[in-house]
């Protein structure tokens, strides 16, 4: 169990690096100098004692893995569930997740937001990508935009309706009012109703509501450029890659303004294979005001910028330091112009740089 599912496999990434030497550190029952902090050290150490047997166990199971497939419930075999937070931006991470669990089921937690608690996941056999929440009514007063397929952040002129008042199929962002002290906030939350428990309205979540990627008359959504970088990510199978993670920025510094997408791989690419994948990016983005502005040089080539392995845990780190919690961590999926540590930090850290060639 863990809040948000991108803690898990970030967890699991991290134990594929350092595995054998945590082996090391259980069957000699000293703690490894590359943990550093003193206090940490000391609790610990008074913790550890030489256990080889359980060194020798998981140093067996380790080995006998196919890449890493089924690692934890090897690791732990009473495990029955894989639980945490699976939606929105947590999405990216469920191929890897369900790799590391294997046949264990992913479980969707429920649908809270710092404000307040919103929803409950009342059919927990539906796979994350389809998961619903019914609306929990006694926690808050909620109240609905309707959107009209605007997601752009643009304002209109819509009233909220009732929770009784939401139709079927169609888009919202969720609007709640707390009991604590009666604040009214708007989530930012995109949401699609479709259906309900008894006569409360069960939402999927759809993403966030505010714009990530704009220059022209383009309109693309962290849901868009997810579903891209999902696409081209498919053709790295090939070369036996995946995308650890990835974000984005608008670069306007250039004429005309483009694109720029970060991406980490799990191993080396060729330039070829790297070529084509930049291209594909490009195309992969459907939005219609994107492809006719990228066709007439309104909006330059993508750029697709290779960071070294590590850089995003850096990113965390940056965001540790900062005072966040690890738990609370979301990987910003879009870095604006203002975000000038971040930028820093990815910039100093690309080692690879691909300019598409796909509207030449």
């Amino acid at each position: 169990m863990a809040t948000f599912a991108h803690s898990i496999v970030h967890t699991f990434r991290t134990f594929e690096q350092v595995w054998e030497a945590l082996v090391v550190d259980i069957r000699e029952g000293v703690l490894s100098s590359r943990v550093t902090v003193p206090s940490i050290r000391l609790t610990v150490s008074k913790l550890l004692k030489p256990d080889p047997e359980l060194a020798d166990t998981i140093y067996n199971k380790c080995s006998r893995l196919s890449n890493w497939y089924d690692l934890i419930p090897e690791l732990f075999p009473n495990t029955r569930c894989i639980y945490g937070i699976m939606t929105g931006s947590r999405q990216p991470y469920l191929k890897k997740l369900r790799h590391y669990s294997g046949e264990l089921p992913l479980l969707s937690a429920d649908y809270g937001s710092s404000e307040g608690w919103v929803g409950v996941n009342v059919n927990l056999k539906l796979p994350p990508e389809l998961v619903t929440y019914a609306v929990l009514p006694n926690i808050g007063y909620f109240e609905f935009i309707p959107l009209g397929g605007n997601l752009n952040g643009v304002e209109q002129a819509y009233s909220p309706v009732g929770l009784t008042e939401v139709k079927l199929g169609e888009e919202y962002e969720t609007v709640f009012t707390n009991f604590a002290g009666l604040y009214h906030y708007r989530l930012g939350d995109v949401v699609k109703i479709k259906g309900f428990h008894n006569v409360t309205p069960e939402l999927q979540f759809v993403c966030r509501r505010n714009l990530l990627l704009r220059i022209n008359i383009d309109k693309n959504t962290e849901k868009d450029l997810q579903l891209t970088v999902e696409a081209v990510a498919k053709r790295l199978v090939d070369g036996k890659l995946e995308v650890v993670d990835f974000t984005s920025h608008v670069n306007v510094s250039a004429d005309p303004g483009h694109y720029v997408i970060f991406w980490e791989l799990s191993g080396e690419a060729t330039g070829e294979m790297l070529q084509d994948y930049c291209n594909c990016l490009d195309k992969a983005f459907i939005d219609a005001g994107y492809v006719s502005s990228r066709k007439v040089n309104a909006i330059g080539a993508l750029e697709l910028r290779i960071v070294k392995r590590g850089t995003f845990h850096k990113i965390l780190d940056h965001f540790v330091g900062l005072g966040g919690a690890v738990s609370q961590f979301k990987t910003p999926r879009c870095v604006g112009p203002k975000n000038s540590s971040l930028l820093q930090i990815l910039s100093s850290n690309v080692v690879e740089t691909y300019v598409s060639s796909a509207f030449c």
